[in-house]
């Protein structure tokens, strides 16, 4: 776990982000400007007097300067842990229910009729299912298509494997096959 404490619009902490950015590092950060204790006791905590300070697995690493010295040297790259690659987080996605439904929007909303006539024919199943909003990511958006070598949404999962779009799971369901797949029996 990374934490940046400052605040990420203030000038050092700016330029940090802009660094972890750059360098495909996952962080998370607290605003110390949220919370007075925490501000003042860590300064005593961490024996370190200004703002941001960068903390790999709880351990400081410094602040602004040490991160710049740290990235010249070419050393940040192995001290700080990656954001997951692409291909990683699709196959993490497509696995994260048993029925995976990738959609222009939600179960509450869709924002295109084929995708709202997907929702319709998986509620009319009873199978639980999750949704995600391609919409929202235009990474996952291109991505997924690459990664399934499918061109186009709404994309179902099955445990992780891709049963189709629309036309597919229309016909699945016309042959009485669709149901026996979302339960993983076939």
């Amino acid at each position: 776990e990374l934490i940046l404490t400052g605040s990420q619009q203030e000038g050092f902490s700016k330029q940090m982000v802009e660094i972890l950015h750059k360098h495909n590092i996952q962080f998370s950060s607290f605003d110390i400007f949220s919370d007075e204790e925490v501000r003042q006791g860590l300064k005593a905590y961490s024996n370190w007097p200004t703002y941001p300070q960068l903390y790999v697995s709880g351990e400081l690493i410094g602040g602004l300067d040490i991160i710049k010295e740290l990235e010249a040297s070419e050393e940040l790259d192995t001290i700080c842990p990656k954001a997951p690659k692409l291909e990683e987080r699709l196959k993490v996605l497509t696995n994260k229910a048993s029925v995976m439904l990738f959609m222009k929007g939600n179960k509450q909303e869709a924002k295109c009729g084929f995708s709202k006539q997907i929702l319709e024919i998986l509620n009319s199943t009873g199978v639980e299912y999750e949704t995600f909003d391609i919409l929202e990511d235009e990474e996952v958006r291109q991505g997924l298509k690459a990664y399934s070598n499918w061109p186009t949404y709404p994309q179902l999962y099955v445990k992780g494997e891709l049963v189709g779009g629309l036309d597919i799971v229309k016909e699945l369901k016309e042959n009485g096959e669709l149901l026996p797949i979302l339960r993983g029996e076939n």
